[in-house]
C-alpha cells in the first residue's frame, strides 16, 4: 500500500562546530493515519530514515531545492511561485549553484545512490507503482492552493515574526497564527485524501498544546507542522494529480542527467496560467 512522506528539510548541511537544524519528517498512509513522525539532523541521518521507510510507490514530498542548474538568479519554479500564487503574499526565495545551503541536492544524491527506484519527478506524470517517487513542494503553496484551509486571500503569519507589530507582540502573534492553522489542519481529517494529526503520538502533540513563544522550541513544532502539510501534499498530488495540483517550473531546462527542476504546487482555479 502506498504511503507518503514529507520532509521539511534544513536547508544547512552544518559544520563540526555547529550541527545542522532539524528536520521535520511525517510519514502518512492512505487513509490519513500518521505512521512516523519525528525529527533528524543532518543529510545522513534523514536519508536513513526515509530509506529504512519507503517502499516502490510511495510518493515524497521534499520542501527544499532538489534540482538547481542555474548558475545565478533564481529557478523558473521559484519565479513563478511569485507570478501564481504572489496575490496571497506568497514568494520564493532564489536557489542557483552558488547558492551556500543546498542540503537537498546532496540529499537527492544520497538517495539516489541508496534506494532502488528513487527518482525526482516533474509532477506530471502519476506516481509509478515500482519507483519511489520524489518532488520539490512549497508547504506555503499548500496553504494558500488548498481550499480546504481557507486560506482565501493571504498565506498565514506563523513563520517568522511579523515586523510590521511592536517587537513585544510578534512572537504572541506569530503562536496565534500557527495555532489557527493547526486548528485549521483538523479539518483534513475528513478530507480526500485525509489527514488525522491526532493519529499519531507525536503530531497529536501539536492540538494539545500550544504554540511556545520561544525562537528555539517554536521552530522545533514549526518544522513537524510543514512536514505534515508537505506528507499531505505529496497524498494530495498522489490522488488527484494536475486535478488538484500544477507544476511550477516546466519550462526551465533540466539538469544535464535530465532531472527536472519543478515544484509541484496545489492550486486553486485561479492560481493557474
Amino acid at each position: 500500500m502506498r504511503t507518503c512522506f514529507g520532509v521539511d528539510l534544513a536547508w544547512g548541511e552544518g559544520t563540526p562546530a555547529r550541527p545542522p537544524n532539524e528536520t521535520g519528517l511525517v510519514r502518512l498512509g492512505a487513509d490519513g493515519t500518521v505512521l512516523d513522525a519525528g525529527w533528524a539532523r543532518g543529510v545522513e541521518a534523514v536519508a536513513a530514515w526515509l530509506a529504512e521507510r519507503m517502499s516502490p510507490g510511495d510518493v515524497v514530498a521534499i520542501d527544499a531545492p532538489l534540482v538547481v542548474a542555474n548558475d545565478r538568479g533564481m529557478r523558473e519554479s521559484e519565479r513563478e511561485v511569485g507570478q501564481r500564487y504572489g496575490r496571497w503574499k506568497v514568494a520564493a526565495n532564489p536557489t542557483n549553484l552558488g547558492t551556500r545551503r543546498l542540503a537537498g541536492v546532496a540529499l537527492r544524491r544520497r538517495l539516489e545512490a541508496s534506494v532502488a527506484g528513487f527518482a525526482v519527478v516533474s509532477g506530471l506524470e502519476p506516481p509509478g507503482a515500482e519507483a519511489v517517487s520524489a518532488f520539490e513542494c512549497f508547504p506555503y503553496t499548500t496553504l494558500v492552493g488548498a481550499a480546504e484551509l481557507g486560506y482565501d486571500r493571504e498565506r498565514p503569519r506563523y513563520k517568522r515574526p511579523n515586523a510590521a507589530l511592536p517587537a513585544a507582540e510578534r512572537r504572541a502573534f506569530r503562536a496565534r497564527e500557527c495555532d489557527d492553522l493547526i486548528e485549521r489542519m483538523t479539518r483534513l481529517a475528513a478530507a480526500d485524501p485525509p489527514l488525522d494529526l491526532r493519529s499519531h503520538r507525536v503530531t497529536a502533540a501539536l492540538l494539545d498544546e500550544r504554540s511556545p513563544l520561544a525562537d528555539r522550541p517554536y521552530k522545533h513544532r514549526e518544522d513537524l507542522l510543514d512536514a505534515a502539510l508537505c506528507a499531505w501534499t505529496a497524498a494530495l498530488w498522489a490522488r488527484h494529480g494536475l486535478e488538484r495540483c500544477q507544476v511550477l517550473g516546466l519550462g526551465a531546462a533540466p539538469d544535464t542527467d535530465g532531472r527536472p527542476s519543478t515544484i509541484v504546487a496545489p492550486a486553486r482555479p485561479e492560481q493557474r496560467r
